[in-house]
C-alpha cells in the first residue's frame, strides 16, 4: 500500500500508480465496483447521515479502527488511534477519493466506513499483507 500511494496520481478522476513494477489504473467507476458501492449515496455522504450506517455498524467500525474492542458507544476516532495501515488508507480517501483541503485528525463516521471498505478490499486482492 506504502508503495502505491508513494507512486500514486490523480488526474481528471483517475487514479494511476506502480507496484511491483505493474501499472495500476482506476477511475470512479472501476472504484465504485472494486468497493461494492453505487454513486447514488453520495449526497448522503457529504451530508454525513450518519443514520444510514446504524448504530450497531457504526460501533463496529470504531471498535476496529480505534483498536479498542472495549468501546461501547461510536463515536469519531482521532488518526493517532489507528494502525500505520488504516491511516494510510484514510489519507488515500481524503486526498484522493473524498479530497479535502483542510488536514484532518478525525475519521469520521462516513470516512470510517470508505476506510473499511478498502481494508475489505486489501484483504481480498492482497490476503498476505
Amino acid at each position: 500500500m506504502a508503495e502505491f500511494y508513494a507512486n500514486c496520481v490523480v488526474t481528471n478522476w483517475v487514479v494511476t500508480s506502480t507496484v511491483g513494477g505493474h501499472r495500476i489504473r482506476f477511475d470512479v467507476v472501476d472504484l465504485r465496483e472494486m468497493l461494492g458501492v453505487t454513486s447514488n449515496c453520495f449526497d448522503i455522504y457529504v451530508c454525513e447521515d450518519k443514520n444510514v450506517l446504524g448504530e450497531e455498524r457504526l460501533l463496529e467500525l470504531t471498535r476496529n479502527l480505534a483498536q479498542n474492542p472495549q468501546l461501547t458507544k461510536a463515536r469519531s476516532v482521532h488518526k493517532g488511534e489507528m494502525i500505520p495501515l488504516h491511516r494510510l488508507l484514510f489519507w488515500f480517501i481524503i486526498k484522493n477519493v473524498i479530497p479535502r483541503r483542510q488536514g484532518r485528525n478525525l475519521v469520521d463516521p462516513m470516512d470510517m466506513c470508505l476506510t473499511d471498505l478498502l481494508i475489505g478490499v486489501r484483504k481480498s486482492t492482497y490476503p498476505r499483507l
